[in-house]
């Protein structure tokens, strides 16, 4: 009789189904920390000293382009990998100063966190400052959320005498992931809003040449040689060759793309997207109302590297210090096989919360949607990057 009722209760547990395991998770590895959705089988990774998503992998393959080898690489010299953050001011500025509230700020340059006669960027993007609030998962996404304390820094307030704190938060739902930042002005004066980010994406099916670009923007902003805006603007179909909806890349297959936009055109929400296609992937970024200005860019790729120990990596601003030998802590995890996705080609969709050099140009009347925070206030938006066709 009890071998009867051992059976039966073996039976009954047999016949009970397997808890199913949570569609979102989250992982730390040391000093980085993943973010899964199981059921589009994505993967985030953040290195968290320097807040910056080096990975967003799908089916094994990365849709952000990256040009070194290893975490360690990032430790050391993270450059425009990923999807770095550029603040406290985005791409360049016209002189080795900024105007806030009227008033002329001048870099210190003997600091060297500003670089160049044209300074770009800011010095933000190889910080290693950033303090983890949150990494957790839920029924409805994953998420990691970082804090940078601005005014800490003596070498930070001595270029951008304004006292504010960044909090950033990564969140993968629904195969998307989001890229959120909060601006808090603890200054006694309103501060501008001119950062932005700089995200890098490749497709892995095809090569630059033969994509086909959706940027339905419509004012193309003339640049000096230097690369700034000289505050005089032009229909971006006259970039574009049309209304920007379906640019093929061969449009410029023999030519770098480095150029500022605005006036996006946007759903009910505000919200705006620019879309690059391959044979069956793509990839999205849509930013919210408070990203006001659109940088894309994007070199002519290099032929494959014969020596990959020596890097491949292309010139220009993004260029990537080139590959050391000394083996991953904790190795990248993409695995497409095929020819790196840096030699096929890449397109940054950088998102500002203004045009390139709005703070100066504003000065001169020549840039009409600085935002600015006052005393005790934030600002805050989004971007949101999809990858489709996995």
């Amino acid at each position: 009789m009890r071998r009867v009722v051992i059976g039966l209760l073996v039976l009954a547990l047999a016949a009970v189904p397997a808890a199913a395991a949570p569609r979102y998770s989250v992982k730390r590895l040391g000093d980085v920390a993943q973010l899964r959705d199981a059921t589009t089988d994505t993967v985030v990774s953040v290195l968290l000293p320097v807040n910056n998503a080096y990975e967003m992998v799908v089916k094994g393959h990365n849709t952000i382009r990256m040009t070194i080898n290893s975490v360690d690489q990032m430790r050391a010299a993270p450059g425009l990998n990923g999807i770095p953050l550029l603040a406290p001011f985005a791409n360049r500025l016209d002189q080795d100063a900024f105007y806030a509230n009227g008033k002329k700020y001048n870099f210190d340059m003997e600091l060297g966190n500003v670089r160049g006669a044209v300074p770009i960027h800011g010095y933000l993007s190889g910080t290693n400052h950033w303090q983890l609030v949150s990494l957790k998962a839920d029924a409805k996404s994953a998420w990691v959320t970082s804090k940078l304390e601005f005014t800490k820094y003596p070498d930070y307030m001595k270029q951008f005498p304004f006292a504010h704190t960044i909090t950033m938060t990564y969140r993968l739902a629904n195969g998307a992931m989001e890229v959120h930042i909060r601006l808090d002005n603890l200054s006694a004066e309103p501060m501008p809003v001119a950062i932005g980010f700089h995200p890098y994406f490749a497709l892995t099916d095809s090569v630059r040449h033969d994509w086909t670009l959706s940027a339905p923007l419509k004012t193309h902003w003339l640049l000096t040689d230097a690369k700034v805006p000289t505050g005089q603007t032009e229909p971006a179909e006259n970039f574009f060759g049309g209304d920007g909806h379906a640019v093929p890349f061969s449009r410029f297959a023999d030519k770098p793309i480095d150029d500022v936009f605005s006036d996006i055109e946007r759903d009910a929400k505000g919200r705006g997207t620019i879309t690059f296609k391959g044979v069956s992937q793509s990839i999205s970024l849509t930013a919210g109302p408070n990203f006001k200005g659109f940088v894309l860019y994007s070199t002519v790729p290099m032929p494959p590297n014969p020596n990959p120990g020596r890097g491949s990596g292309g010139g220009g601003r993004g260029a990537a210090p080139p590959p050391v030998s000394t083996g991953p802590a904790i190795p990248l995890s993409a695995t497409d096989s095929g020819p790196a996705p840096w030699d096929r080609g890449f397109l940054a969709i950088e998102p500002y919360a203004s045009i390139t050099n709005c703070m100066n140009l504003a000065q001169k009347g020549l840039c009409s949607d600085l935002a600015s925070i006052q005393p005790g206030g934030h600002w805050e938006e989004s971007f949101w990057v999809t990858p489709a066709g996995y």
